[in-house]
């Protein structure tokens, strides 16, 4: 199937923009929050516990991200006889739900993650929405779910939900 060039230099573009601008945001932290083992006073029971409470939201986040990947949502959401618009809807609700389902987490990590995750979602929701609409009128649900595994696998430069997740994963492991 064949994707409308321009539509695909936006998509790309987008992409290395959000992609360069989440490595460049966790390069600098990661500078910045190198932990001196000489000074560090010992904890508190009470920092333990949110210690404890941030690496689950870590945790969560991470699975979020894993689960609104495109390749695992086209997975997870099977394309099973409907037409392209009603599965582009099922996507895009699946994603809302799970984004909805671990909105409070954003109170225990840190406000670059939050985003990180945000745009992720951000990110998928529209490509799910430009993809759905470069296919033509009638197209089907597994046209749609070809699509848009044949547009993850163009993507040369990396996935950005792998880039979130190992963001995730490098600030919870800051807290062990």
């Amino acid at each position: 199937m064949q994707f409308n060039e321009k539509l695909f230099e936006i998509l790309i573009g987008f992409t290395i923009a959000i992609v360069a601008g989440l490595v460049f945001n966790w390069y600098t932290n990661r500078k910045k929050t190198t932990p001196d083992s000489d000074t560090t006073p010992p904890e508190q029971p009470e920092k333990k516990v949110s210690n404890q409470l941030q690496l689950q939201a870590y945790e969560r986040l991470t699975l979020l991200a894993d689960r609104i990947a495109l390749p695992n949502l086209v997975v997870r959401v099977p394309p099973e006889g409907n037409s392209a618009s009603n599965y582009q809807l099922s996507l895009l609700k699946s994603i809302r739900d799970e984004f909805d389902y671990n909105i409070t987490q954003q109170i225990y990590v840190s406000p670059e993650s939050w985003q990180a995750v945000k745009k992720l979602k951000e990110k998928n929701m529209l490509f799910i929405n430009q993809i759905a609409q470069s296919l033509p009128p009638g197209a089907t649900a597994m046209d749609l779910s070809r699509s848009l595994l044949h547009f993850c696998m163009q993507d040369e430069k990396g996935s950005l939900h792998d880039l979130v997740s190992e963001a995730l994963s490098h600030e919870a492991r800051k807290l062990m």
